[in-house]
């Protein structure tokens, strides 16, 4: 434990002499320590960063720009909501007294300019110029995004918003009204940033005049409801920005602030040393630790909380309780008072249920910002820090009893990872790091303790002895019971980042094992030609040469299983599984809402978005009426075709021997896959599973699907950038490339020169070539000694990309009229494109990018926006809906086949 010291009889230190600047949290701070005692006591601190950055800022950052986003589309969408409450605000409005109004317009427009001058005046008597520097440059920035915004409005804006922030000027009927108030809304982020709402008084008065300035500009007709609303959260939003970008004060109480502290409290602090522990997510918002030595008394624990620690993984614990059921946290952001209660109330409750944990004997706030937490000192070290050999039995049965008597009385610790295991002298468990437990805890919580507890302890330990301690104490059907909570997802972060450690070091020995085995394999093949006395132009013989890639293929499947080791959950599992055959393994449904599901909504919602705004203005029945059902024949074909081209793109990378017909089928089960994962993820996994059952070997498998994927992006860039260059040079007799083109090759050649200057980005795309050459080229290596192969997959690349521009030409055919049509080259680049996009989206089939992107582009090239929308539904209905029942009938009869 790495603690620094805190002496009274020390100058005052740097940090509080030159980093601390002045703020209203200090002054308060500053008279709590004068009423404490007479004589100061002083200490040296580590140094405190001057400024820190709130995750709290960036919150309500984050809120403002939110609410000006729905603010903005309900302005676009509502349009007849708006213009009925303006029409009800200007009626009500219009019956005020002339007299009144001028009141309270000439009042506002003075006290709008008077009351920053005096708050700023204030602040300065009391030497906090940081805050009014911040405060300006608030003001400064939302006065450019004002502009910006007024900019937006008048000229790119669409004419619903424009009505909902604008009206005609009453000075002049031919001009508008601003959008945004251009003095409203930095006054608004000056407040804001210089913390005047923290001061009763002076936020009383801020919104007096805020309210008198609104009232006063909507009587006279100078703005609309929506245009305060959105300068009002134009000013709030820029304010945090700017304070989180800067950061704010650092107003984290100093040891001279603990040691006055304690003695508010009733005790005489002679020094305290700080516990230094690395900050994380989880152990962030737990507070600094000191041990203080007291004149006439045993040492204490002293925890000291403050706003700031108290932010420290906002984000992480909001995520959680998002994605997870209502046990992952209580509150994302508790305050200080609820952080106080709660911690004593589970140390109370710790010891009353007979735990070992440490006693809590006094709390105090510590100014207006901060609290501290009193124990008796404790001692010891963390099961982290103990060596293997003093983690006896005995030890591990004394924990898993601590445990039990939380659970006695329905109190889950919630985070029973090595660091919050403490080992006294006497070699006594004394469980810490309560604050974040829960009583009258369900059952659900009690058991993610004890598999919380089962993976800690099998860490160090191993699964048997961690499972055998558990049984001893808590009986089997307890430990059997948690098998559904052992589970990633239910595990501390620091323990999964952990496991994922174990995984990459399981993973590599594996390789290794592969690389070993294959080597060995080849030189003993090499020492046998080498004994024989067969010529070197003699051909080999191709039973032989079969056999030895069988006798290759069985060592490096031996090797492999030999080297493959279960990762400790599945150890565990085991372990428990064999005292209790019948205990349940089924893991339990603990997220609420998935990663990928929810990414896949909000991409999907854009893109629908995107798309519905093009179906808007379109009569589908007469445009039914009117199709060429020739063309969608055609379109039909062309769709079904496409799967015996991906056949041939696939295996024309695969040397072994793969039944043709069956890998139609695979492609057509892909189908069904790609409408649950997203495209490129789903193809690739399926293709990798059909022919790993098809007999190639795991690695081979993924190096032919790989080089597949990397010859069809070559291609993929090649046909882009050809088709691009004749779209640009079809309508005009000259030869030279386009702008499009050009700009594109200039992009292109741009990210190329960043990549290759900047360390970090050069050293990861190496790290990625580097593991892509070392399995894939290869691969292609193999594929080049079989010239049919190769032709066939380069083949099937190509007639893949024709069958999906033909059935997309076909599609546009079928809805189109005398000079609606396009060229091919144009369809080409469309659909390259939109495929791209399709590839890289989140969804599942690339839904909603890919008809967004497909709509635009053939708008873009010429074709109109009646054609173009049906089109591509017609396209994406062939391609990628009606396959689905034919997918779901491939996939389940080659699974029942054993092929998948």
């Amino acid at each position: 434990m790495k603690q620094q010291g805190v002496h009274p009889e020390g100058a005052e230190s740097t940090s509080d002499a030159s980093s601390r600047p002045d703020t209203g949290e200090e002054e308060a701070t500053a008279e709590f320590e004068e009423e404490t005692h007479s004589d100061e006591v002083e200490g040296d601190e580590p140094l405190l960063p001057a400024r820190v950055h709130r995750p709290s800022d960036l919150m309500r950052l984050l809120v403002g720009v939110l609410a000006v986003v729905i603010l903005l589309a309900i302005a676009a969408f509502a349009h007849g909501t708006t213009s009925g409450l303006e029409q009800d605000i200007n009626k009500g409005t219009g019956q005020a007294p002339d007299l009144l109004i001028k009141i309270a317009g000439l009042a506002s427009s003075i006290a709008i300019l008077l009351v920053p001058v005096a708050f700023a005046i204030e602040r300065l008597i009391k030497r906090d110029g940081l805050r009014i520097a911040d405060g300006v440059l608030a003001a400064v920035l939302a006065h450019g995004v004002t502009l910006a915004t007024d900019l937006w409005v008048a000229k790119a804006a669409p004419d619903s918003i424009q009505e909902a922030l604008t009206q005609p000027s009453p000075g002049d009927i031919h001009a508008l009204t601003d959008p945004v108030h251009g003095y409203l809304a930095p006054v608004i982020a000056y407040m804001t940033a210089v913390g005047m709402s923290r001061r009763p008084r002076w936020r009383a008065v801020l919104w007096i005049v805020l309210m008198l300035d609104a009232f006063s500009m909507l009587v006279t007709g100078y703005t609309t409801p929506f245009s305060i609303i959105l300068t009002v959260l134009i000013g709030w939003t820029v304010a945090y920005g700017t304070l989180y970008a800067v950061g704010s004060p650092n107003v984290q109480p100093t040891g001279r602030t603990l040691m006055a502290g304690l003695r508010h409290v009733g005790f005489h602090p002679v020094s305290a040393a700080r516990e230094e522990v690395a900050e994380t997510p989880e152990t962030g918002d737990r507070g600094r630790r000191y041990f203080v030595t007291l004149e006439d008394g045993p040492p204490l624990d002293v925890t000291v909380v403050d706003r700031e620690q108290q932010a420290q993984g906002f984000f992480y614990r909001a995520w959680r309780n998002l994605t997870l059921r209502g046990f992952a946290t209580r509150s994302s952001l508790p305050s200080l008072r609820q952080a106080l209660e709660q911690e004593a109330l589970l140390a109370y409750a710790a010891i009353a249920a007979g735990a070992n944990a440490p006693k809590l004997i006094a709390t105090s706030e510590l100014g207006p910002d901060a609290v501290i937490l009193v124990y008796e000192h404790t001692g010891g070290r963390t099961l982290d820090s103990l060596p293997d050999e003093e983690i006896t039995d005995d030890l591990l049965r004394d924990t898993w009893h601590q445990v039990r008597a939380l659970q006695s009385r329905r109190i889950a610790h919630r985070r029973l990872v090595g660091d919050a295991i403490l080992v006294d002298r006497s070699g006594t468990v004394i469980l810490t790091d309560l604050r974040v437990g829960e009583i009258a805890a369900g059952d659900l919580l009690l058991r993610m303790d004890i598999s919380q507890l089962l993976v800690t302890l099998g860490l160090r330990v191993g699964a048997e002895r961690a499972v055998a301690a558990a049984v001893s104490v808590l009986g089997p059907d307890a430990v059997a019971d948690c098998l559904p909570m052992l589970q990633p997802i239910a595990l501390s972060r620091s323990t999964r980042a952990t496991l994922r450690t174990l995984a990459r070091e399981r993973a590599q020995r594996e390789r290794d094992a592969i690389l070993e085995a294959s080597r060995q394999a080849k030189q003993a093949r090499l020492d046998e030609t080498h004994d024989d006395a067969r010529p070197v132009l003699e051909k080999p013989d191709k039973k032989a040469v079969r056999a030895e890639a069988r006798a290759e293929k069985r060592a490096i499947d031996e090797a492999l299983d030999e080297a493959r080791e279960e990762d400790l959950l599945t150890q565990i599992r085991h372990a428990v599984l064999l005292i209790r055959p019948q205990a349940p393994v089924e893991p339990a449904r603990l997220e609420r809402v998935r990663p990928r599901t929810l990414i896949s909504f909000i991409a999907g919602a854009i893109g629908a978005y995107f798309l519905l705004t093009q179906l808007t203005h379109i009569e589908f029945g007469p445009l039914i009426q009117n199709a060429e059902w020739g063309w969608v024949a055609a379109a039909v074909l062309f769709s079904a075709a496409s799967y015996f081209a991906a056949a041939m793109s696939l295996l024309g990378f695969v040397p072994e021997r793969v039944p043709f017909m069956r890998t139609v089928g695979a492609q057509v089960a892909g189908s069904f896959v790609k409408i649950v994962a997203p495209a490129a993820v789903g193809g690739v996994a399926l293709n990798t599973r059909f022919l790993q059952r098809q007999g190639v070997r795991p690695g081979l498998a993924v190096a032919s699907v790989g080089a597949s994927q990397l010859f069809g992006l070559g291609c993929h860039i090649l046909m882009l950038l050809s088709f691009g260059y004749l779209t640009g040079t079809e309508k005009t007799p000259s030869l030279s490339p386009s702008r499009t083109v050009i700009a594109g090759l200039l992009t292109v050649a741009v990210l190329v020169l960043v990549v290759t200057s900047v360390p970090f980005l050069r050293k990861f795309v190496v790290t990625r070539v580097r593991s892509l050459f070392a399995g894939v080229i290869p691969r292609m290596l193999d594929v080049l000694q079989r010239p049919q192969k190769l032709l066939t997959g380069i083949g099937g690349m190509l007639l893949l990309t024709a069958c999906f521009v033909m059935c997309l030409d076909a599609s546009i055919r079928a809805f189109g009229t005398e000079g609606s049509s396009i060229s091919i080259a144009s369809v080409a680049v469309v659909f390259l494109a939109g495929n791209a996009l399709g590839s890289a989206a989140p969804t599942p089939g690339g839904v909603g990018a890919v008809e967004a992107t497909l709509t635009v582009g053939l708008i873009a090239v010429g074709l109109p926006s009646e054609v173009a929308a049906p089109s591509v539904l017609l396209y994406r209905l062939l391609t990628l809906w009606l396959p689905v029942l034919p997918g779901w009938l491939a996939f389940n009869h080659l699974s029942r086949k054993g092929a998948l």
